[in-house]
C-alpha cells in the first residue's frame, strides 16, 4: 500500500469510526459506505476497526449485517448499577415477540393461531414502540395481510449476532413464553415452511435473560391476552 493509499485508508477509518460513534443504532455496511468515496474498501475498514477495538472496554460488534460500538460483555457487572432498567414487557407481549422472532415473517392471524387466543389491541403497537418489531410488507394472499418481523434493534437489545442465536423452543415453552395453543414448529409444518433452528440451547444470560425475567412478578399489561 502506497503512502497515499495508507493516508486515505486511515482517513476512511476515522470517518467510519466517527459515524458509528455518533449513531444511536447499528448501521449497515451499505449505509456506512455512503460516507466514503466510491470504491473505498469499507469491509477492510470495518475489519480493521473491529480488530483494533477487540478486547477494549468498548468494542465494535456486528449485528446481522449492521455494525455498532458496544461495551464489552465481560464488563456488564461493573455497569449494571449505572443502568436504568426499562419497563418490562408483559407476558402477552413477550409471547407475541417470541412468535414473531421464531417464525418471521408472520401475519397477525398466524400469531393468533399459534397462541390460540385473539391478539389484544395495542400489543403490536407496544412492540413497535419498543423498536423490536416492524411491518415487513404485505403477503401476496387474499386480503394482503401485513407481515411482521423483528428489527436490528431486537438483535442488539438481546445481544444476538443473528436469529440463529435465539434460545430453543423447548426452553421458551418451559419459561412460559408460548401459550397453550399450537407450537411454532407445528404451524411451520402445516405451511410447509422451514422454521428457524429450534434445538435446545444453553440457558440464556445477560440481556437475553430478559425473555424469561420479564415474566416474573406480573401478568402482563392490563387488558392483554
Amino acid at each position: 500500500m502506497s503512502g497515499d493509499d495508507t493516508e486515505r485508508f486511515a482517513h476512511a477509518r476515522r470517518v467510519i469510526e466517527a459515524v458509528l460513534f455518533a449513531s444511536a443504532e447499528p448501521l449497515g455496511r451499505d449505509r456506512l459506505a455512503e460516507y466514503l468515496p466510491a470504491g473505498a474498501p469499507i469491509d477492510a475498514v470495518l475489519d480493521s476497526l473491529a480488530a483494533d477495538y477487540a478486547g477494549r472496554g468498548v468494542e465494535l460488534v456486528r449485528r446481522d449485517d449492521a455494525w455498532a460500538f458496544r461495551t464489552a460483555p465481560d464488563l456488564a457487572p461493573h455497569l449494571q448499577a449505572r443502568v436504568v432498567e426499562p419497563r418490562r414487557l408483559g407476558r402477552a407481549a413477550l409471547e407475541v415477540l417470541a412468535i414473531i422472532a421464531y417464525h418471521q415473517p408472520v401475519t397477525r392471524a398466524e400469531i393468533e393461531e399459534i397462541r390460540g387466543v385473539a391478539l389484544a389491541r395495542g400489543t403490536l403497537d407496544l412492540l413497535i414502540e419498543t423498536g423490536f418489531v416492524r411491518p415487513r410488507g404485505r403477503r401476496q394472499a387474499v386480503g394482503r395481510p401485513l407481515e411482521w418481523a423483528t428489527t436490528p434493534h431486537f438483535l442488539d437489545h438481546f445481544d444476538l449476532a443473528s436469529l440463529a442465536d435465539l434460545p430453543g423452543l423447548d426452553e421458551l415453552k418451559a419459561a412460559g413464553l408460548l401459550g397453550q395453543g399450537r407450537g411454532i414448529a407445528d404451524y411451520a409444518a402445516d405451511q410447509e415452511q422451514p422454521a428457524l433452528p429450534l434445538e435446545p440451547r444453553p440457558k440464556p444470560s445477560g440481556r437475553l435473560g430478559g425473555f424469561t425475567a420479564g415474566l416474573e412478578g406480573g401478568d402482563g399489561e392490563p387488558g392483554e391476552r
